[in-house]
């Protein structure tokens, strides 16, 4: 990707964003761990890992915004597109397994984690076709 300004900012924030998910996540399991909250104390802990996450969602809102290249913008609304669609696909078929009881149930905040490397699969999508029709 280029290094627009807007890919600039987007860089900032999301570095600050995973740093602060890190630092959260490493709070919470620790936390939890010597079992140090109870009650809406441990609800507000267990999901401010969450927020750095959907903060990520956020910023690659705000970089479509506010990129001015076109072309920029398209390869990463079809890398978000493709992660989209890499984990929706997963999730979907593990859920009919599950349903089934031929798996075990999973927690859903694997589909993050699944977006994010569909994200990656995106990206070498993108470099693919980008030098195919170079």
């Amino acid at each position: 990707m280029a290094n627009s300004a807007a890919v600039r900012r987007y860089s900032q924030r999301v570095m600050v964003l995973m740093f602060l998910y890190a630092a959260s996540l490493m709070a919470v399991v620790f936390s939890f761990s010597r079992h140090l909250l109870t009650g809406p104390p441990a609800y507000a802990a267990a999901i401010l890992p969450a927020l750095p996450i959907i903060g990520i969602f956020v910023a690659i809102g705000r970089y479509l915004i506010e990129e001015t290249d076109e072309y920029l913008r398209m390869l990463m609304i079809r890398q978000s597109l493709i992660a989209s669609g890499f984990m929706l696909s997963i999730v979907t078929a593990w859920g009919f397994l599950e349903g089934f009881g031929l798996v075990p149930h999973i927690v859903s905040y694997y589909a993050a984690v699944l977006w994010f490397a569909g994200m990656w699969v995106g990206f070498g999508y993108n470099i693919v076709v980008t030098r195919r029709s170079a």
